[in-house]
């Protein structure tokens, strides 16, 4: 007999501080009740599939949004890979098939403004009129909080797009991070004594900060590193392509092939282009005084 579930819809993306109501919520209600809290979720987004859109930048790969949620206490996060076929199941069908028959779903936590089913063409009062059908419960997110929801999100990416992730921190409810590999870059930064770690994401759709020096922190083998990334085209060197580097400080292990997720603390600086590269490693130097004051205070 499959566990009873008390589920909650949507894109979660961000994860941040109006999302964590949302979470909060359920996993009250499932642990009054003895169910499991649950949350369901699509990807790609639709956008990407439907509207075959590229440009859509999201907050947390599909994999960090699992994370995110399970760290919270969510007990499941089952992803439904979203196809023009399920975009194609009607309204009644999703219900029964995915929130009765898979999930065996007993409370559904939703906003009032939710749509699902083919076209999107059935809402809450609909999914309301279900719950008659199939025995479950329904409570309703009020307006207010589906605001406070994509008002955040919208506003996270409005900030990490101008480079304020302090703000976006803020938002978000804990820092703003990325997870890449670490890879081989040209070098140059050993030749002045900043050694940097390259770091490849693959996932083209994870929105990446402005451009720019920021102070980063990382988890490496039980160690946390503090240092400073630069995000961008390396104009000094007549850099063509975006690229993201980290130097850590006191740190001098080879990393190649390692999986960092690296937190974003504060910007120090856009990114410039300098006349030579001393002028280049005296602004690193000062850039390195700055991000120690920081850390420090």
């Amino acid at each position: 007999m499959k566990s009873a579930k008390v589920v909650t819809i949507g894109t979660f993306d961000g994860v941040h501080i109006g999302h964590q109501k949302i979470i909060k919520r359920v996993i009250k209600l499932a642990k009054k009740q003895g169910f499991e809290p649950v949350v369901l979720t699509l990807f790609p987004h639709p956008r990407m599939v439907l509207q075959k859109d590229n440009s859509i930048k999201l907050l947390h790969t599909i994999n960090e949004r699992i994370d995110l949620l399970k760290s919270m206490g969510i007990a499941d996060v089952v992803v439904k890979e979203f196809t023009k076929a399920f975009s194609n199941l009607s309204a009644q069908d999703y219900v029964k098939s995915i929130l009765i028959d898979e999930l065996n779903t007993k409370q559904i936590v939703i906003g009032y403004d939710h749509h699902f089913g083919k076209n999107r063409s059935a809402n809450i009062t609909d999914l309301k009129d279900f719950a008659k059908i199939y025995n479950f419960n329904v409570e309703e997110i009020s307006a207010q909080d589906i605001k406070d929801v994509t008002v955040s999100s919208t506003k996270i990416r409005t900030a990490l797009s101008r480079g304020e992730v302090d703000l976006a921190n803020s938002y978000l409810g804990y820092n703003y991070f990325i997870t890449g590999t670490v890879i081989k870059g040209k070098g140059i930064g050993k030749t002045i004594n900043f050694p940097t770690a390259n770091i490849h994401i693959k996932e083209a759709y994870k929105l990446i900060p402005n451009n720019g020096v920021y102070i980063v922190k990382s988890q490496y083998k039980n160690q946390t590193l503090f240092g400073m990334m630069n995000i961008g085209t390396n104009p000094t060197v007549n850099g063509k392509t975006r690229s993201i580097e980290v130097y850590f400080f006191n740190f001098n292990e080879d990393i190649y092939n390692s999986e960092l997720k690296i937190e974003f603390l504060k910007r120090l600086r856009s990114e410039q282009k300098f006349e030579n590269i001393e002028a280049l490693k005296q602004q690193l130097n000062i850039d390195k005084v700055n991000a120690l004051k920081f850390l420090n205070a």
